[in-house]
């Protein structure tokens, strides 16, 4: 179950994705489909919300969003490359204006010396403009606390990329 504030966020960003006339498609991994259920559970989202990919495994990466095999390999499935990759082929596969991928260890094992519990890389696609990564930290707190964060980090950036659409 996510907070008030992340559902109140959610509501915030249908109304500007409808407003900006957007489509949104997620491509998640360790969020398993929350910034999806966020943005579903707002009534009206079917305005906005276009699909939702969760690629848990490399596998699934590869199969549905066309992350190189390579690409993984070298850099591992938690790293800015995989989730620009993880981003741009969400927008391929889908009909969508922006694309949201999250890909990172939530925990409480998987972690190790250079990739901590917490560690989460977010990136943004937008059909025509630059894919967007951003690198985060959050405090090994829990699992459920490391992808609840990773939700509030997603949303708020594709709330950026539709202001900047809006613009």
């Amino acid at each position: 179950m996510l907070h008030d504030d992340v559902l109140a966020h959610a509501t915030d960003l249908v109304a500007h994705l409808k407003l900006a006339r957007l489509k949104l498609v997620t491509a998640e991994s360790c969020t398993g489909g929350l910034v999806a259920a966020a943005i579903t559970d707002v009534a009206g989202s079917s305005e906005v919300f276009e699909r939702g990919f969760v690629t848990y495994s490399n596998e699934a990466k590869t199969a549905s969003l066309g992350v190189s095999p390579a690409l993984l390999a070298d850099y591992g499935a938690v790293s800015a490359p995989v989730a620009v990759a993880m981003a741009e082929g969400a927008l391929r596969h889908s009909h969508a204006d922006i694309a949201v991928a999250i890909t990172g260890i939530a925990g409480p094992g998987g972690a190790t010396a250079t990739k901590p519990v917490g560690l989460v890389h977010i990136a943004v696609a937008r059909n025509g403009s630059p894919t967007v990564e951003q690198e985060c930290h959050f405090t090994n707190a829990g699992r459920r606390k490391v992808r609840e964060a990773a939700v509030r980090e997603a949303l708020g950036m594709v709330g950026c990329a539709v202001a900047v659409e809006q613009k």
